[in-house]
């Protein structure tokens, strides 16, 4: 667990950020790219089906960090991340845009530094294979909106 003090000479006590939180939110960020689904292939198919017999949304905890294992220190962390990129995305461009916006989203919401995301693209995958595509098309709407009002 990353463990940060408070404000610089600040010595009124520490925050302690969990890999889970971390976690939740590097995969949050990664499904914030357009055409990108965490854990790729099986992994996204069975969260899925899971999914739909549960009841479980995008709001649950597994579909949040499917894909995703962080190390978090004191200071800084590191994030590596399983995906599918949807056919006819150049996955260069794809990865590059994953990698920008999770080292954005977890240094501005935890204040560790990321020190490297390494992603694997383990799967293609077409629009309809995609079992929680319109659950992506809201994360992508609410992340556009978002960035609208803070500038």
């Amino acid at each position: 667990m990353g463990e940060r003090r408070g404000q610089e000479g600040d010595n009124r006590g520490t925050n302690t950020i969990s890999d889970t939180v971390v976690s939740k939110i590097a995969g949050i960020a990664a499904q914030e790219v357009e055409k990108i689904q965490m854990g790729g292939g099986r992994a996204a198919a069975v969260t899925g089906f899971i999914g739909s017999i549960t009841g479980g949304g995008a709001s649950g905890g597994a579909n949040l960090t499917s894909g995703v294992s962080v190390e978090v220190g004191a200071e800084e962390t590191a994030v590596d991340l399983t995906l599918a990129v949807e056919y006819g995305t150049p996955i260069p461009q794809a990865t590059q845009a994953v990698r920008r916006n999770v080292i954005n989203r977890v240094e501005n919401l935890t204040g560790l530094r990321v020190t490297e995301v390494t992603i694997t693209v383990n799967d293609v995958q077409f629009p309809e294979e995609r079992p929680q595509l319109e659950e992506q098309k809201q994360v992508e709407r609410t992340a556009k909106e978002q960035e609208r009002q803070a500038q």
